[in-house]
């Protein structure tokens, strides 16, 4: 399994991003995608999480401003960031599994492939 991020950058407070994680060899028809961001001398959070139905599941802190989704002819998954925070910065994971969505989603451990991260800027 590879994941590839891209689309990290540095924007102003209130301004948008939209991530991207290619995805190859993955093909667990039960598991789970999610990203994980890491700002500087903190742990790795989860942020958002969707599973192989579409079920969605975000962290209280970018509910209502992140939205995930996958194109799976694209083998993609994606994370649409609005009204970006300074908090919201830092290095952006994809991160794959083969449990399914609703057993800790956001929980970085119970991760088995990640990609190698974006980084994401905040001014204020």
């Amino acid at each position: 399994v590879q994941l590839v991020e891209s689309g990290g950058g540095s924007v102003q407070t209130g301004g948008s991003l939209r991530l991207s994680c290619a995805v190859s060899g993955y093909t667990y028809s039960t598991g789970s995608m999610t990203w994980f961001r890491q700002a500087p001398g903190k742990e790795r959070e989860g942020v958002a999480c969707i599973g192989s139905g579409g079920t969605t599941t975000y962290a209280d802190s970018v509910k209502g401003r992140f939205t995930i989704s996958q194109d799976n002819a694209k083998n993609t998954l994606y994370l649409q960031m609005n009204n970006l925070r300074p908090e919201d910065a830092g290095i952006y994971y994809c991160a794959v599994r083969k449990l399914a969505w609703w057993l800790e989603p956001l929980e970085s451990e119970r991760y088995n492939y990640w990609g190698q991260g974006t980084q994401v800027t905040v001014s204020s």
